[in-house]
């Protein structure tokens, strides 16, 4: 009897005992903060300074004084961003997420990171070289949940933005080609950038043509044939497919930085050979520059792994440990939290939109039908990302600028 209750006793003081460690390191208020406390301090600080909804202040922002002010969103001035500014363009051209911004403050808690002056000086993980594996399991994790892309199999690179992995692709596929240069091409209406980067940093190795269509039926040559391949398309919201036949030499960069459910349907994963996504459009963090690419092809992902590494020798530790603190809190229940209010965002901006063109005959926007999404399971109506092809009456306009003194800011 003895023996049994010295080691109940034990057991309960095991038991006890890591209760109150866990609860001394949880449970530490912020009084008991000490070199995180001034930058906490600051944090709040300007996080608590009134824009009137219309703009927000930062604490690396520019003043006179030392002292962080608004900066307001376009259409709005004033020292507390409250004066409308007329007249007020509403600028399609323009790709800054910031109808995320209520979320992220919404879940400011879970969200916000702490960075130390000492945090990962070096150059490298100890493991993972340039590339964090926390990150990496969330990010396939995140996949999984979602249902837009198969992971299994595959190999992943981290890269300043999906812009650079963009380019890191077009130089690793076309270092296979047995005749230079190899060709790149691309479905009409395309992302402007596809053109401009790609001849930028244009070698011997590759170089840009433009319209796939007029190679659909000459897979047979010399030359590699890489082909960029956006789905759902950057400018008309389309889901996309190659189209290029298969053959030998041909390649394909699939482009899915939109291919999330607040923007379009997922009808099914993506099973690709290189696709390439990106925070940007999931999170609305732009400015992090922080992306990804799943890559099939052991060789084709060491060129694209070698590119990153001497073009920015990898990508930012600082980056990388707010983008895992980012992604716990997307995959937070199946990452419904983030993903229906981007959706109900967008549709509800698209509602309006509509409404307005409506009011003339002058103007139209692209029809984009419901359809069937796996990750809700139900059908859903369009919320795209970028503006869809605008239909015009007149045919002599090269470029159409819009006064909608109707939307307040977009």
């Amino acid at each position: 009897m003895g023996y049994y209750l010295l080691s109940y006793s034990i057991i309960v003081n095991i038991i006890l005992s890591g209760t109150l460690i866990c609860s001394k390191w949880t449970n530490k208020s912020a009084s008991d903060l000490s070199w995180t406390k001034k930058a906490a301090e600051e944090a709040e600080e300007v996080a608590s300074i009134p824009c009137s909804g219309h703009g927000l202040a930062f604490l690396d922002g520019v003043s006179d004084d030392g002292s962080p002010v608004c900066e307001c969103y376009a259409c709005f001035t004033g020292y507390h961003c409250s004066a409308i500014s007329r007249p007020c363009l509403a600028d399609a051209d323009s790709g800054n997420p910031l109808f995320l911004e209520p979320f992220w403050k919404k879940h400011k808690e879970n969200s916000s990171v702490l960075v130390s002056a000492w945090h990962r000086l070096g150059y490298s993980y100890p493991v993972e070289g340039k590339m964090s594996g926390e990150l990496q399991k969330y990010i396939f994790k995140l996949h999984e949940l979602v249902g837009n892309a198969v992971t299994e199999g595959r190999h992943i690179v981290f890269g300043t933005g999906s812009t650079q992995l963009l380019n890191a692709a077009v130089h690793s596929l076309s270092s296979f080609s047995p005749v230079s240069p190899a060709l790149v091409l691309v479905s009409i209406p395309y992302y402007p950038l596809y053109k401009s980067q790609t001849e930028y940093f244009e070698t011997t190795n590759y170089k840009f043509k433009g319209d796939v269509s007029k190679w659909k039926n000459k897979t047979d040559g010399a030359q590699m044939l890489i082909e960029f391949v956006t789905s759902p398309n950057n400018p008309d919201c389309q889901l996309k497919k190659k189209v290029l036949q298969e053959g030998p030499l041909t390649r394909a960069i699939h482009d899915h930085v939109y291919y999330w459910p607040h923007y379009t349907a997922i009808p099914a994963p993506c099973d690709e050979d290189i696709m390439i996504f990106s925070i940007s459009k999931l999170t609305g963090h732009a400015g992090s520059r922080f992306g990804w690419a799943l890559v099939k092809d052991e060789s084709v992902y060491q060129k694209m792994k070698q590119y990153v590494s001497y073009n920015t020798m990898g990508v930012s530790h600082d980056t990388q440990l707010r983008m895992l603190e980012l992604l716990k809190v997307v995959v937070d229940e199946g990452g419904k939290k983030l993903f229906e209010f981007g959706y109900e965002t967008m549709k509800d901006r698209w509602k309006r939109l509509n409404a307005i063109f409506s009011t003339t005959s002058r103007f139209s926007l692209q029809n984009i039908p419901p359809q069937y999404c796996t990750y809700y399971q139900r059908v859903r109506q369009p919320s795209p990302g970028k503006l869809p092809h605008l239909l015009v009456e007149l045919t002599t306009c090269q470029h159409v600028r819009f006064k909608l003194d109707q939307i307040q800011y977009w």
